[in-house]
């Protein structure tokens, strides 16, 4: 969410390319290389949108088979919202995620309030006053821009991907101040997104989760396996955290990942 495809798709893409598979990358919509206005935008169905999308133009390719496409989501769980309607996705795998929607209206652990998630949403529909009247578009959350003593550990691994030359990246038309911060007044989209309501309804195609043990995130994945039906799978890396399954080739476990679509999509 916020990342764009430079920094952790197309690497999957060529790992996946390299062990046989056509792959592709994408970005999600309204950011990176992507159209769409306004620029940061919040967009869970879209998002989801863009994974049918590209199932439609690899179908139409001569070298695929479109009875034999999977998908691979990192982070943001979009791709689970996409599966369950797009039953051409025939077998998914997700790396590191997070349920957006519980992520913003619970935070980590449940450590946000009502309260605290009433306060969130009625500064947003004050912020769409300012905007419809002609003022600055605010955004918010995302990767802070500089550490100090009070900064998060979770922020502090963030901050380690995006805002240093590992990670850094920045698409035409952003700013390093732009990258990964959603608008205020969309990302309350979030607070009605439920990926994981339903998810048993992807099955008899497969699932796989894949975190890290030391991952701050593991609660996502978790949660998906328990609700998720049968054939399913739960890889845990061992000693990596959520960040790390980003772009740590030595760590993300590659081979799983082509064993099981090896497997499913035969």
């Amino acid at each position: 969410m916020g990342a764009v495809k430079e920094q952790s798709a197309n690497l999957y893409a060529t790992k996946m390319a390299e062990q046989g598979f056509v792959a592709m990358s994408i970005d999600l919509p309204f950011w990176g290389e992507t159209e769409g206005q306004s620029r940061n935008l919040v967009s869970p169905d879209m998002y989801a949108e863009a994974f049918s999308a590209g199932v439609d133009f690899l179908g139409t390719q001569p070298f695929v088979n479109r009875d034999r496409i999977g998908a691979i989501g990192v982070c943001g769980s979009f791709v689970i919202s996409a599966a369950k309607i797009d039953p051409r996705m025939r077998a998914i795998a997700t790396v590191s995620m997070y349920d957006m929607g519980a992520a913003n209206r619970d935070s980590l652990n449940h450590s946000q309030t009502v309260e605290q998630r009433k306060q969130v949403i009625a500064q947003a529909a004050e912020q769409r006053h300012a905007e419809f009247a002609g003022g600055a578009i605010q955004l918010t959350g995302g990767t802070v821009q500089e550490l100090t003593a009070d900064t998060h550990p979770i922020q502090r691994e963030f901050y380690d991907f995006y805002r240093t030359p590992r990670g850094e990246f920045t698409p035409p038309g952003a700013t390093r101040l732009t990258s990964t911060h959603p608008t205020l007044t969309s990302n309350v989209n979030f607070m009605n997104f439920y990926p994981f309501n339903d998810i048993e309804t992807i099955s008899p195609r497969p699932m796989l989760f894949i975190t890290g043990d030391q991952a701050h995130s593991r609660e996502f994945s978790k949660d998906a396996y328990r609700r998720a039906a049968e054939p399913k799978e739960l890889h845990y890396v061992a000693g990596a955290g959520h960040v790390d399954l980003y772009d740590r080739a030595n760590l993300i476990p590659f081979d799983t990942l082509a064993a099981f679509f090896n497997r499913y999509l035969a």
